[in-house]
């Protein structure tokens, strides 16, 4: 059974390279930085980790079409680099017609997570060119923007309104205790005049008895 997946491998790869080249048709390049994002816990890139990458591209295929039972044998590598980079293409399930670049793209992009997972890697070290990162939806606030708008405007009037109502009547309570003020400055005024006039007008007895002595 082994010797015959192999078989069928080898047949596919051999096909492969007359459908798949470098830069042409509906092939995409793919750059693996595995140093670079395990370091000393690199693993080796061998013919499983290729048959894992494959798998992993019929998985996302089949996630994203619903229902097209793609293959191992559908993904088709070539031109492998030691610097583990290659181009890869894919054909429809038994046939040799290939899979539009568009159609590949999405199915990539669903399932970008589940592919970097199974290589322990992430956008930045596993890259397909052309394919960029799917971008994380905006978060959308719980309250629509324009309804925080329309509560500032209107938070803003408010107080201005209040401001206006409250203006004239602290002016008016002000007015009335400067009034007050200067009717109990008149009022003492009066009171001290009073009684500097009260106190021109007291007899002084001891002047009338001289003046009396002095008649005599």
């Amino acid at each position: 059974m082994l010797e015959k997946i192999l078989l069928l491998l080898s047949l596919s790869l051999s096909v492969a390279e007359g459908l798949c080249k470098p830069g042409v048709g509906e092939a995409y390049k793919v750059r693996f930085s595995i140093k670079t994002a395990l370091g000393d816990q690199a693993y080796p890139w061998n013919k499983n980790e290729m048959f894992l990458f494959r798998a992993a591209l019929a998985f996302a295929m089949r996630d994203f079409t619903n229902g097209e039972e793609f293959g191992v044998s559908d993904i088709h590598p070539c031109n492998e680099t030691q610097r583990v980079s290659f181009w890869f293409v894919v054909t429809r399930p038994n046939t040799m017609d290939l899979v539009d670049k568009g159609t590949v793209e999405m199915a990539i992009k669903k399932s970008r997570n589940r592919i970097n997972g199974a290589f322990l890697l992430t956008d930045k070290t596993l890259e397909f060119d052309g394919i960029y990162p799917t971008l994380a939806a905006p978060v959308s606030p719980d309250t629509p923007p324009w309804l925080i708008v329309f509560g500032v405007v209107m938070g803003a009037v408010s107080v201005g309104i209040i401001a206006l109502l409250v203006y004239p009547l602290v002016q008016r309570k002000l007015k009335k205790n400067m009034d007050a003020d200067d009717e109990d400055s008149d009022e003492e005024t009066g009171v001290k005049t009073a009684e500097n006039g009260a106190n021109d007008g007291i007899y002084n007895s001891t002047f009338s008895d001289d003046e009396r002595f002095t008649q005599m």
